[in-house]
């Protein structure tokens, strides 16, 4: 028996009822070292993302290659390993053309790997995470160096690759670009440094909480609006006004960013996001609404100025080229990683990483799983 949360009919439970199988030809047994709580958990909890209980929750973490499949070739029990959410099948069209998140057979990766109270209990988003073992497909293991600690690499596994990967994946954001972020935690964080190793020269920072400017300045935002306070929409045309030469486009009479994002999921802080591009500015959507969620706009206000509207998943990551990246990046002190780790608790603590989520007192709560 082994310990992990479990997602169930009657909420969320830390149990020790809980057991895995053995990995299949083509799969990895991970011992999880650590696990970022991210928003998408809980959003299962409170049924804005639709999940099947019984299941174990999780889906950020990092450990340590227990046992192999007898097809498996890049990984070795001992290894350290970030884990992907990203369950792709490494062969079709999207996959081999460097999408794997156009990747059809990435898509509802539902399995039961494990057994709660001796019941069949199903993954969550390919991973399961919150468990001291868990299962995953071998194009999910990617090798890091031992030196990374798995409190800072775990976060890389979904946070990091969203957040960077949005800007440099997604909006291929230039340097001398503007850019204002919409929701400063976990993703917003990591778009915010994103664009700063992008070079952006203006990065706008927007949150309700007046709090979260601290975190925001030292990731690299040069500006924080606090929303609950100011209309964030005139604030940032105010900010990046029309011909200001702060502006990346320098000679457009429209004024505004040339890049934002909405890390929150929400349909009025999209269209803020729309609101405030310049002429030939992009908004991009992150954060994930309750389904069929629908976002209001003047069709004249995206054709007539070459505005764009897009989404994207996963930082249109590609993991195993991105997360050695994200770890290069980290080692050479350009991407912050330990900074990101403001909470850390053993399995048992998760709810007081919930409710500091909730007050916004963390840029991303830990959970301490195994132990080396």
């Amino acid at each position: 028996m082994m310990k992990g949360i479990v997602f169930t009919e009657n909420g969320v439970e830390v149990s020790d009822e809980l057991e895995v199988a053995a990995p299949g030809p083509k799969q990895v047994k991970v011992n999880v070292m650590a696990a970022g709580v991210c928003h998408s958990d809980v959003s299962v909890i409170n049924g804005t993302i639709p999940w099947k209980p019984p299941a174990v929750l999780g889906h950020e973490g990092a450990g340590i290659v227990a046992e192999v499949g007898s097809e498996v070739t890049s990984v070795k029990p001992g290894d350290h390993v970030v884990i992907a959410t990203l369950a792709n099948c490494g062969v079709c069209r999207a996959c081999s053309s460097g999408h794997p998140t156009w990747c059809m057979r990435s898509l509802g990766n539902v399995s039961q790997p494990f057994t709660y109270k001796g019941q069949p209990a199903s993954n969550f988003a390919a991973v399961s995470v919150f468990v001291e073992s868990t299962i995953i497909s071998e194009i999910q293991a990617i090798k890091i160096p031992d030196d990374v600690p798995f409190a800072s690499a775990c976060l890389i596994g979904c946070g990091v690759l969203t957040g960077v990967g949005a800007v440099l994946n997604r909006a291929k954001v230039r340097p001398g670009e503007t850019a204002a972020v919409f929701g400063v935690g976990g993703i917003g964080l990591n778009v915010i440094q994103g664009l700063d190793i992008a070079g952006a020269t203006r990065i706008v920072g927007v949150d309700m909480l007046a709090s979260k400017e601290g975190l925001a300045r030292e990731f690299g935002a040069t500006d924080f609006i606090d929303a609950s306070k100011e209309d964030a929409v005139a604030r940032i045309h105010e900010l990046i006004p029309m011909n200001s030469e702060s502006a990346a486009g320098a000679l457009s009479p429209f004024g505004g960013v040339t890049y934002s994002f909405d890390c929150v999921g929400h349909a009025a802080v999209l269209r803020n996001a729309l609101d405030v591009l310049d002429w030939g500015g992009t908004a991009v959507a992150i954060g994930i609404p309750p389904q069929g969620t629908e976002v209001g706009v003047d069709i004249n206000a995206l054709a007539y100025v070459d505005r764009t509207l897009m989404g994207c998943r996963y930082g249109s990551a590609r993991p195993h080229q991105d997360v050695p990246l994200m770890v290069d990046l980290y080692r050479s002190g350009k991407l912050k990683l330990d900074e990101l780790v403001t909470m850390k608790r053993p399995i048992d603590g998760f709810q007081e990483i919930i409710d500091a989520m909730h007050e916004g007192k963390v840029a991303r709560g830990v959970l301490e799983i195994g132990a080396l």
